[in-house]
């Protein structure tokens, strides 16, 4: 039986998730403790900064020893008490539901965000290192990963840039198309606006920082970009180089007036300039945006697009939804399928056992026969056993497949002697 235990941001603040999460140093520690002491024959870890799970497959349906959220606090020195309220424990179906709405984004913070994927894949990868999975943690696997993927191709969820950096980044393509070789000019060292330089820079765009009164931050950061470090005093100079601004310094008033952009654009013939501010209060002049050839996104311009983009990728869940049930009623399925595997074992065991103590038993009155009468004897009692086995094998795995109880199965197993 499949097993998930964890907190994550729907359940928990973030100083729980940090009270829980795994350091990569410590998870083969982890991995091996969960399995002796929760009583896991397989498992994995995956630790994120939105959420601490565990997945597993019970030795059996009746493994003793830590419950997995028990196992959690037990690991990271807390009181289960104080962690009961913040997590959860799923099992059977409902626990391969989670673990696909997880790889497919349906469970993340940001609807469609693609790193989870990476996440879950780089967790599976590590567990296998470790020899921590199995053929059903393999499946889980492999199943989930693929039902994400289809997810992903076959509707829109990941279309549409949700955070901040990411429109931006995508507001710069569609005003320029091709980032290669396009200039970045950063100003300021905000959180936001350097992400979105970075990934401006991983587009193929070339960054220059500018710098203020810690130039060697400046600096530092330039570098990070692969770019280079100028003073503000060259803010204009700079506004002449760049295609695309972003400004996002903290400083209480303006800092990029529209006479500074004004005076650029006297210089840069017809190429268009992109503003972002990312600053709160604005660091760019508003007028600065009516000027010809000049596209100024703040910070509500910002929201509102990504707000937007949000609402399509919402329209698309639906569709998202009905793929990973699918393909967990497919998982869920083959999984049944399994649970019957040995008692058809049992059952075409004892069949051949009648049947070869029938066949000596008819040997020993007929007397002596040939190798060729040997042959059609066993060939014929052979056959009899496969065609009374038929019927009963493809009825025991529909069965299987449509979730038949443990009963049933002791009830098969009764009638047929086993």
């Amino acid at each position: 039986m499949i097993v998930v235990a964890g907190v994550s941001h729907r359940t928990a603040p973030l100083t729980v998730r940090e009270a829980l999460a795994f350091s990569r140093e410590r998870l083969p520690e982890a991995l091996e403790r969960v399995r002796r002491e929760a009583g896991l024959a397989e498992a994995l870890i995956l630790s994120t900064c939105n959420r601490v799970e565990i997945y597993g497959r019970a030795a059996s349906d009746t493994a003793g020893g830590l419950s997995l959220s028990e196992f959690l606090a037990a690991f990271h020195r807390r009181s289960p008490d104080e962690l009961r309220r913040y997590s959860y424990e799923l099992e059977g179906e409902q626990a391969v539901r989670h673990v696909f709405r997880v790889a497919a984004s349906l469970d993340s913070m940001v609807l469609g965000e693609p790193q989870i994927l990476g996440q879950v894949k780089e967790a599976y990868h590590l567990a296998d290192g470790l020899g921590s999975l199995g053929s059903m943690l393999n499946a889980l696997r492999n199943r989930s990963l693929a039902a994400a993927k289809r997810a992903r191709s076959e509707t829109g969820i990941g279309k549409n840039a949700v955070s901040i950096s990411y429109v931006a980044v995508e507001l710069a393509r569609k005003i320029f198309g091709d980032l290669e070789g396009k200039h970045v000019l950063l100003v300021g060292a905000g959180k936001m606006s350097t992400l979105a330089a970075r990934h401006l820079v991983q587009g193929g765009a070339r960054a220059t920082v500018l710098g203020g009164r810690t130039f060697a931050r400046a600096e530092e950061l330039a570098a990070s970009l692969g770019g280079l470090a100028a003073p503000f005093e060259a803010l204009r100079d700079e506004l002449v180089q760049a295609d695309i601004v972003i400004s996002g310094t903290g400083a209480p008033g303006v800092v990029i007036h529209k006479e500074d952009v004004a005076a650029a654009r006297g210089r840069r013939g017809r190429r268009p300039l992109f503003l972002i501010d990312i600053a709160v209060p604005r660091d760019i002049d508003p007028q600065a945006g009516r000027l010809d050839g000049v596209f100024l996104y703040d910070l509500d311009h910002l929201r509102g697009v990504a707000e937007a983009n949000l609402r399509e990728r919402q329209k698309e869940a639906a569709a998202a939804e009905a793929i990973v049930e699918r393909e967990v009623r497919e998982f869920i399925a083959w999984q049944r399928s399994l649970d019957v595997v040995p008692l058809l074992v049992d059952l075409r065991k004892r069949a051949d056992e009648i049947r070869r103590s029938e066949v000596d038993k008819a040997k020993k009155r007929l007397g002596t026969l040939t190798p060729e009468q040997e042959a059609v004897l066993e060939a014929t009692t052979s056959a009899i056993v496969n065609k009374l086995l038929h019927a009963p094998t493809v009825e025991l795995k529909a069965l299987a497949r449509n979730g038949h109880s443990p009963e049933t199965a002791g009830l098969v197993r009764r009638l047929l002697g086993l």
